[in-house]
């Protein structure tokens, strides 16, 4: 485990999966994380039941924090809860726009009482807007957004196979959270932090808004096929299996043309000379790769590919992906045992198997931290 935070404490009244990635990630780096749940847990844990009895996404979301379960409505739980972000670096929150702040932890109120506290807020549109108010999960901001409109096929749009809006926002406020913590070293001061699932994939989707905005072109739908480049997709092989394999400038055409396609006047026959003549001839252009993939198999086109110095892949299954050579595991226990998870992207010091904390069971920390934040009547009534 990376002990880069080790010393600073976050509280996160969180749930699902937008604040528990970021208070996650936190506990990687050494913070010590205290997850608040409501009495009966974390919704998140009963999303399914499929790593062993567990949910995947809490198991994979909430490693290396305590648990501890308040009834934010009883006056007793809220003085644990206001005595723990006494204590701490970072307070960090998702609940339904405007709970937090009829519950006494408003951001504005916990900068005002403490000034070296960092915090953040996520939600699904941001604290101003004519949306703002609303509850907001992944799908209907990946709708709101327009990435639904962009994703699928021909036949019609879809959602990204993965709470992509979530992880976003997760990721955006890890990195406006470490900024903060940085900023406070030279300032003494904390930092307050918002963050939306809107905002977070809307600074996504800014290639296709530009391309609309200044040139009137609109983002088409291709399944596997860049929507912005071509030649860029899955073409099938006569063994049946799909490869996916991109051109990505002038040289690497004309080696795709001479190389792969054997047709060197290709590269400049009118309609075909650049990536915008090609968006524009599409059709004609995927008949002549199509057919050229056809009569090869798979390992054969790869290799050629190869040789052409083009960038290539296979377009796995997940089964495919569960095995491939490229996939690093790290192993985490959790209540019902030890678990295989796919490690983390970044790498510390060639480090390939950092030792991560336990998983919580659900309020596995409540008596512990209730005896360590108990306070005595007299600091509970000036609270």
């Amino acid at each position: 485990m990376n002990k880069a935070l080790e010393g600073i404490t976050v509280v996160a009244v969180e749930q699902a999966v937008a604040a528990p990635y970021t208070s996650s990630r936190l506990a990687d780096a050494g913070a010590r994380v205290i997850k608040v749940e409501r009495p009966e847990g974390d919704f998140a844990r009963n999303y399914d039941e499929l790593v062993q009895g567990q949910s995947a996404y809490f198991v994979w979301l909430n490693r290396g924090k305590e648990s501890i379960c308040l009834d934010l409505t009883v006056d007793e739980d809220r003085a644990v809860l206001d005595a723990m972000v006494a204590e701490a670096d970072v307070f960090i929150q998702n609940l339904k726009p405007g709970s937090i702040k009829k519950l006494g932890f408003g951001s504005t109120d916990l900068r005002k009482r403490f000034p070296r506290l960092i915090t953040c807020d996520i939600s699904g549109f941001g604290d101003g807007g004519a949306l703002s108010h609303l509850k907001a999960y992944d799908l209907i901001v990946q709708a709101e957004t327009g990435l639904c409109a962009i994703t699928g096929t021909t036949h019609g749009p879809a959602r990204v196979g993965v709470s992509v809006c979530d992880i976003s926002a997760g990721m955006t406020a890890l990195n406006a959270i470490l900024q903060a913590l940085f900023q406070r070293e030279r300032t003494g001061q904390g930092t307050s932090i918002q963050v939306s699932l809107f905002d977070a994939i809307a600074d996504w989707m800014n290639v296709p808004v530009l391309q609309f905005d200044y040139g009137a072109y609109h983002t088409a739908r291709g399944g596997v096929n860049h929507p912005s480049l071509a030649p860029y997709g899955a073409y099938r092989c006569a063994d049946g299996k799909d490869i996916i394999f991109s051109v990505q400038n002038d040289r690497e055409w004309v080696n795709f043309c001479a190389k792969f396609l054997k047709q060197p006047d290709l590269a400049r026959r009118p309609g075909f000379a650049d990536n915008m003549e090609r968006l524009g001839n599409r059709t004609r252009l995927d008949e002549i790769v199509v057919d050229r993939f056809a009569q090869m198999a798979s390992e054969e086109a790869m290799n050629e590919l190869e040789a052409a110095g083009l960038a290539y892949g296979r377009l796995n299954e997940i089964e495919d992906v569960s095995q491939h050579p490229h996939l690093r595991r790290v192993p985490v226990s959790t209540p019902a045992g030890d678990i295989q998870v796919i490690a983390p992207a970044a790498i510390f010091d060639a480090e390939k198997a950092p030792a991560f904390r336990p998983v919580p069971a659900r309020g596995a920390h409540s008596e512990a931290l209730r005896q360590e934040f108990r306070l005595s009547p007299q600091q509970w009534t000036r609270r």
